[in-house]
């Protein structure tokens, strides 16, 4: 039996497991959500649920990974009562992480693409119709998209071929250390352009007349929403590295520092787009198409845009890669878990597999344009995100919950010893009935909101 490799610091632990958290859904969903809903009155609602939701949520998964040793893929066959069926949960998991990565790469190959499109100088000058027309260029031509998302894929691998303390742990921290960075400049630049003041009141100040406007229900829901899948539970993909750390440290603790670093780079992505959307009178609540048509745009009419724009695209591939190693190091630990694979066995089988996997994703915005699984523009990214997102994530999260607070799974008491194990903060005891009876319920109801946004709302 293979030794189970150890983090080298707790730092590296923390830095790795924030870079789960921090991904696209940070930098690129949060802001335009925040947006649309009204600004700093939805940041307050979103803030309450990222307590209430994702917290205890990540420490039973956290817990889960650390009291078996082992990835998703086997770490309720460890823990389970005989008998049992909880660890076909795990088969679910697995296939989670990999649909995850299956359009996660996609966007993270664009995010390459941009960022060396910027160092080159490709957007200095264009009209907004030039920059709309660089980003149909990369969405429509198959083979220059699919080639930026196997790029993705081989960084992502190439690090986790490097080994866990090596490789993960020792990029990562580089990655976020220089994420950090980068955000605190561009932030500073962005509050100092002109006309930036409204769009720091629109995101700091709270104006609850605004939660009206979208409906009380619905702006709730989106910051529930937004609270509960920006941490990523619920696919094991945080689970893993509570296998990699010791006993010292308690994991409520270690999950309430590992969400501050989330909430703190979604804070400050929202600090670098809305004063930068006012002071330039675009709106930042247009969605997804604000990262890749309007901020060229903007960074072009400011003096040294190409040096913005390369430090935000750099920022936004820092973001991406960050999740792209976590998930596949995850990946990588199902074949080493299930099959006894050495890592380099893992890694190369994997590059192939998930390369291959990607296509679909890559070729929905050309090749199989005409598939509309959802009518409409939808692609085959809403598909999959769709199955992720709206499915994978929330019933998941339900499975890891009923796991650790019932008799029939690991139970309530194995859970709260593996919880509070260690100095830091301890998981209350007080919380049982909450976490029991009400959280699930709240699990379920976002559940069936996402369909119901997605099928039966008007």
């Amino acid at each position: 039996m293979q030794q189970r490799e150890r983090f080298a610091s707790r730092l590296g632990f923390l830095l790795i497991s924030a870079g789960c958290a921090i991904g696209l859904g940070n930098v690129w969903r949060f802001p335009y959500i925040t947006g649309q809903y009204g600004g700093a009155a939805f940041v307050l609602v979103y803030l309450l649920f990222l307590v209430l939701l994702g917290l205890p949520i990540m420490v039973m998964e956290f817990a889960v990974g650390r009291g078996s040793q082992k990835s998703a893929a086997s770490s309720f066959r460890v823990l389970e009562p005989k008998g049992s069926k909880w660890h076909i949960y795990g088969y679910f998991a697995m296939f989670g992480n990999y649909i995850l990565m299956m359009f996660y790469t996609t966007i993270g190959g664009w995010m390459l693409a941009y960022l060396f499109k910027m160092i080159k100088g490709d957007f200095i000058g264009l009209s907004p119709e030039g920059i709309t027309q660089q980003y149909t260029v990369l969405s429509s031509n198959p083979w220059v998209s699919a080639f930026w998302m196997i790029l993705a894929v081989l960084i992502g691998f190439g690090v986790c071929a490097m080994g866990l303390q090596n490789g993960v742990e020792k990029i990562t921290k580089i990655m976020m250390s220089s994420l950090f960075f980068i955000m605190i400049i561009l932030a500073i630049r962005s509050v100092t352009l002109p006309g930036a003041t409204k769009g720091l009141e629109f995101y700091l100040l709270p104006d609850f007349t605004k939660f009206t406007q979208q409906g009380i229900g619905t702006t709730i829901y989106a910051a529930m929403g937004q609270a509960f899948f920006t941490l990523s539970l619920g696919i094991g993909s945080m689970a893993i590295f509570g296998s990699y750390i010791g006993k010292d440290r308690s994991l409520t603790g270690e999950s309430i520092n590992i969400t501050l670093l989330d909430t703190f780079v979604a804070l400050m992505a929202g600090l670098i787009i809305f004063p930068a959307c006012f002071s330039f009178g675009i709106n930042p609540g247009q969605g997804p198409s604000l990262i890749f048509l309007t901020l060229p745009n903007i960074f072009n009419a400011m003096p040294g845009s190409q040096i913005w724009g390369s430090l935000f695209f750099l920022f936004m591939t820092f973001a991406a890669l960050s999740t792209i190693i976590a998930v596949f190091e995850n990946i990588v630990a199902f074949g080493m878990d299930l099959w006894n694979w050495t890592r380099k066995k893992a890694v190369i089988i994997n590059v192939f597999l998930i390369s291959l996997l990607s296509l679909p994703c890559v070729f929905g915005f050309n090749l199989l344009s005409g598939f509309t699984p959802f009518g409409g523009n939808s692609n085959v990214l809403d598909l999959e995100d769709f199955i992720v997102s709206s499915n994978l994530l929330p019933l998941g999260s339900l499975v890891y919950l009923l796991f650790c607070v019932t008799r029939y799974g690991w139970g309530w008491n194995n859970f709260l010893t593996e919880a509070n194990t260690g100095k830091g903060v301890k998981f209350p005891k007080w919380a049982r009935f909450y976490v029991t009876f009400i959280l699930p319920l709240i699990v379920l109801f976002i559940f069936f909101m996402g369909y119901y946004e997605k099928f039966f709302k008007a």
